[in-house]
């Protein structure tokens, strides 16, 4: 049973990963909006149906790590070595996707982004959604049994410094001016929380 199970995966992983493969040729070739569904399926070897089936909408193709990004994001702040505070540990996890997106593909999945207002559009709303979960893994490693607003305002504010920052000519100054002016009201704060008659 197990190995049924297994080989199932194996295949629909296969599946998705060409699906992957044929959108991305084709959104480099003619552009994201030059490419239609029913033309990656077609190179994919499957239909319309199955791609829907593993991505719920095109824009998602162009962003089909976005489960990852979501657990390295909240790592940043679990996994954070000691003594690292949570908006340096954020402004550190922010500079090296930076710095991976200089790489290719990502540089040309940048690029293609740039071109398609409707994938920056997609792309900024997929980020925010990850607001709550980063703000329930803050409020853990501050003790707390949910977020406090303060928690939520830091988590919302972090999210859109690394906003900013795709949007800057110079993103590296962006996200370190960002924590900066954040930085001194989020100290203040879990002072608070370490000293409450303050």
């Amino acid at each position: 049973m197990s190995e049924e199970v297994g080989r199932r995966e194996r295949k629909k992983a296969a599946t998705r990963a060409s699906i992957l493969d044929a959108a991305l040729t084709l959104f480099f070739e003619r552009g994201f909006d030059g490419a239609s569904v029913r033309e990656i399926a077609d190179l994919a070897d499957v239909t319309p149906k199955t791609v829907f089936a593993h991505f719920p909408r095109k824009e998602a193709l162009v962003f089909s790590d976005e489960d990852d990004r979501h657990e390295t994001l909240l790592r940043a702040v679990t996994a954070r070595a000691s003594g690292t505070s949570i908006s340096d540990a954020l402004a550190a996890h922010y500079l090296a996707e930076l710095a991976a997106m200089q790489t290719d593909p990502q540089r040309r999945v940048l690029a293609l982004m740039h071109d398609t207002p409707s994938l920056v559009e997609y792309a900024e709303k997929m980020w925010l959604l990850h607001e709550g979960a980063l703000a329930d893994a803050i409020a853990q490693e501050l003790g707390l049994s949910e977020p406090t607003i303060q928690v939520r305002f830091f988590a919302h504010f972090a999210l859109q410094i690394q906003l900013h920052a795709s949007r800057a000519q110079r993103p590296e100054v962006t996200i370190r001016a960002g924590f900066e002016l954040l930085e001194p009201g989020w100290d203040s704060y879990c002072s608070t929380l370490r000293d409450p008659a303050k």
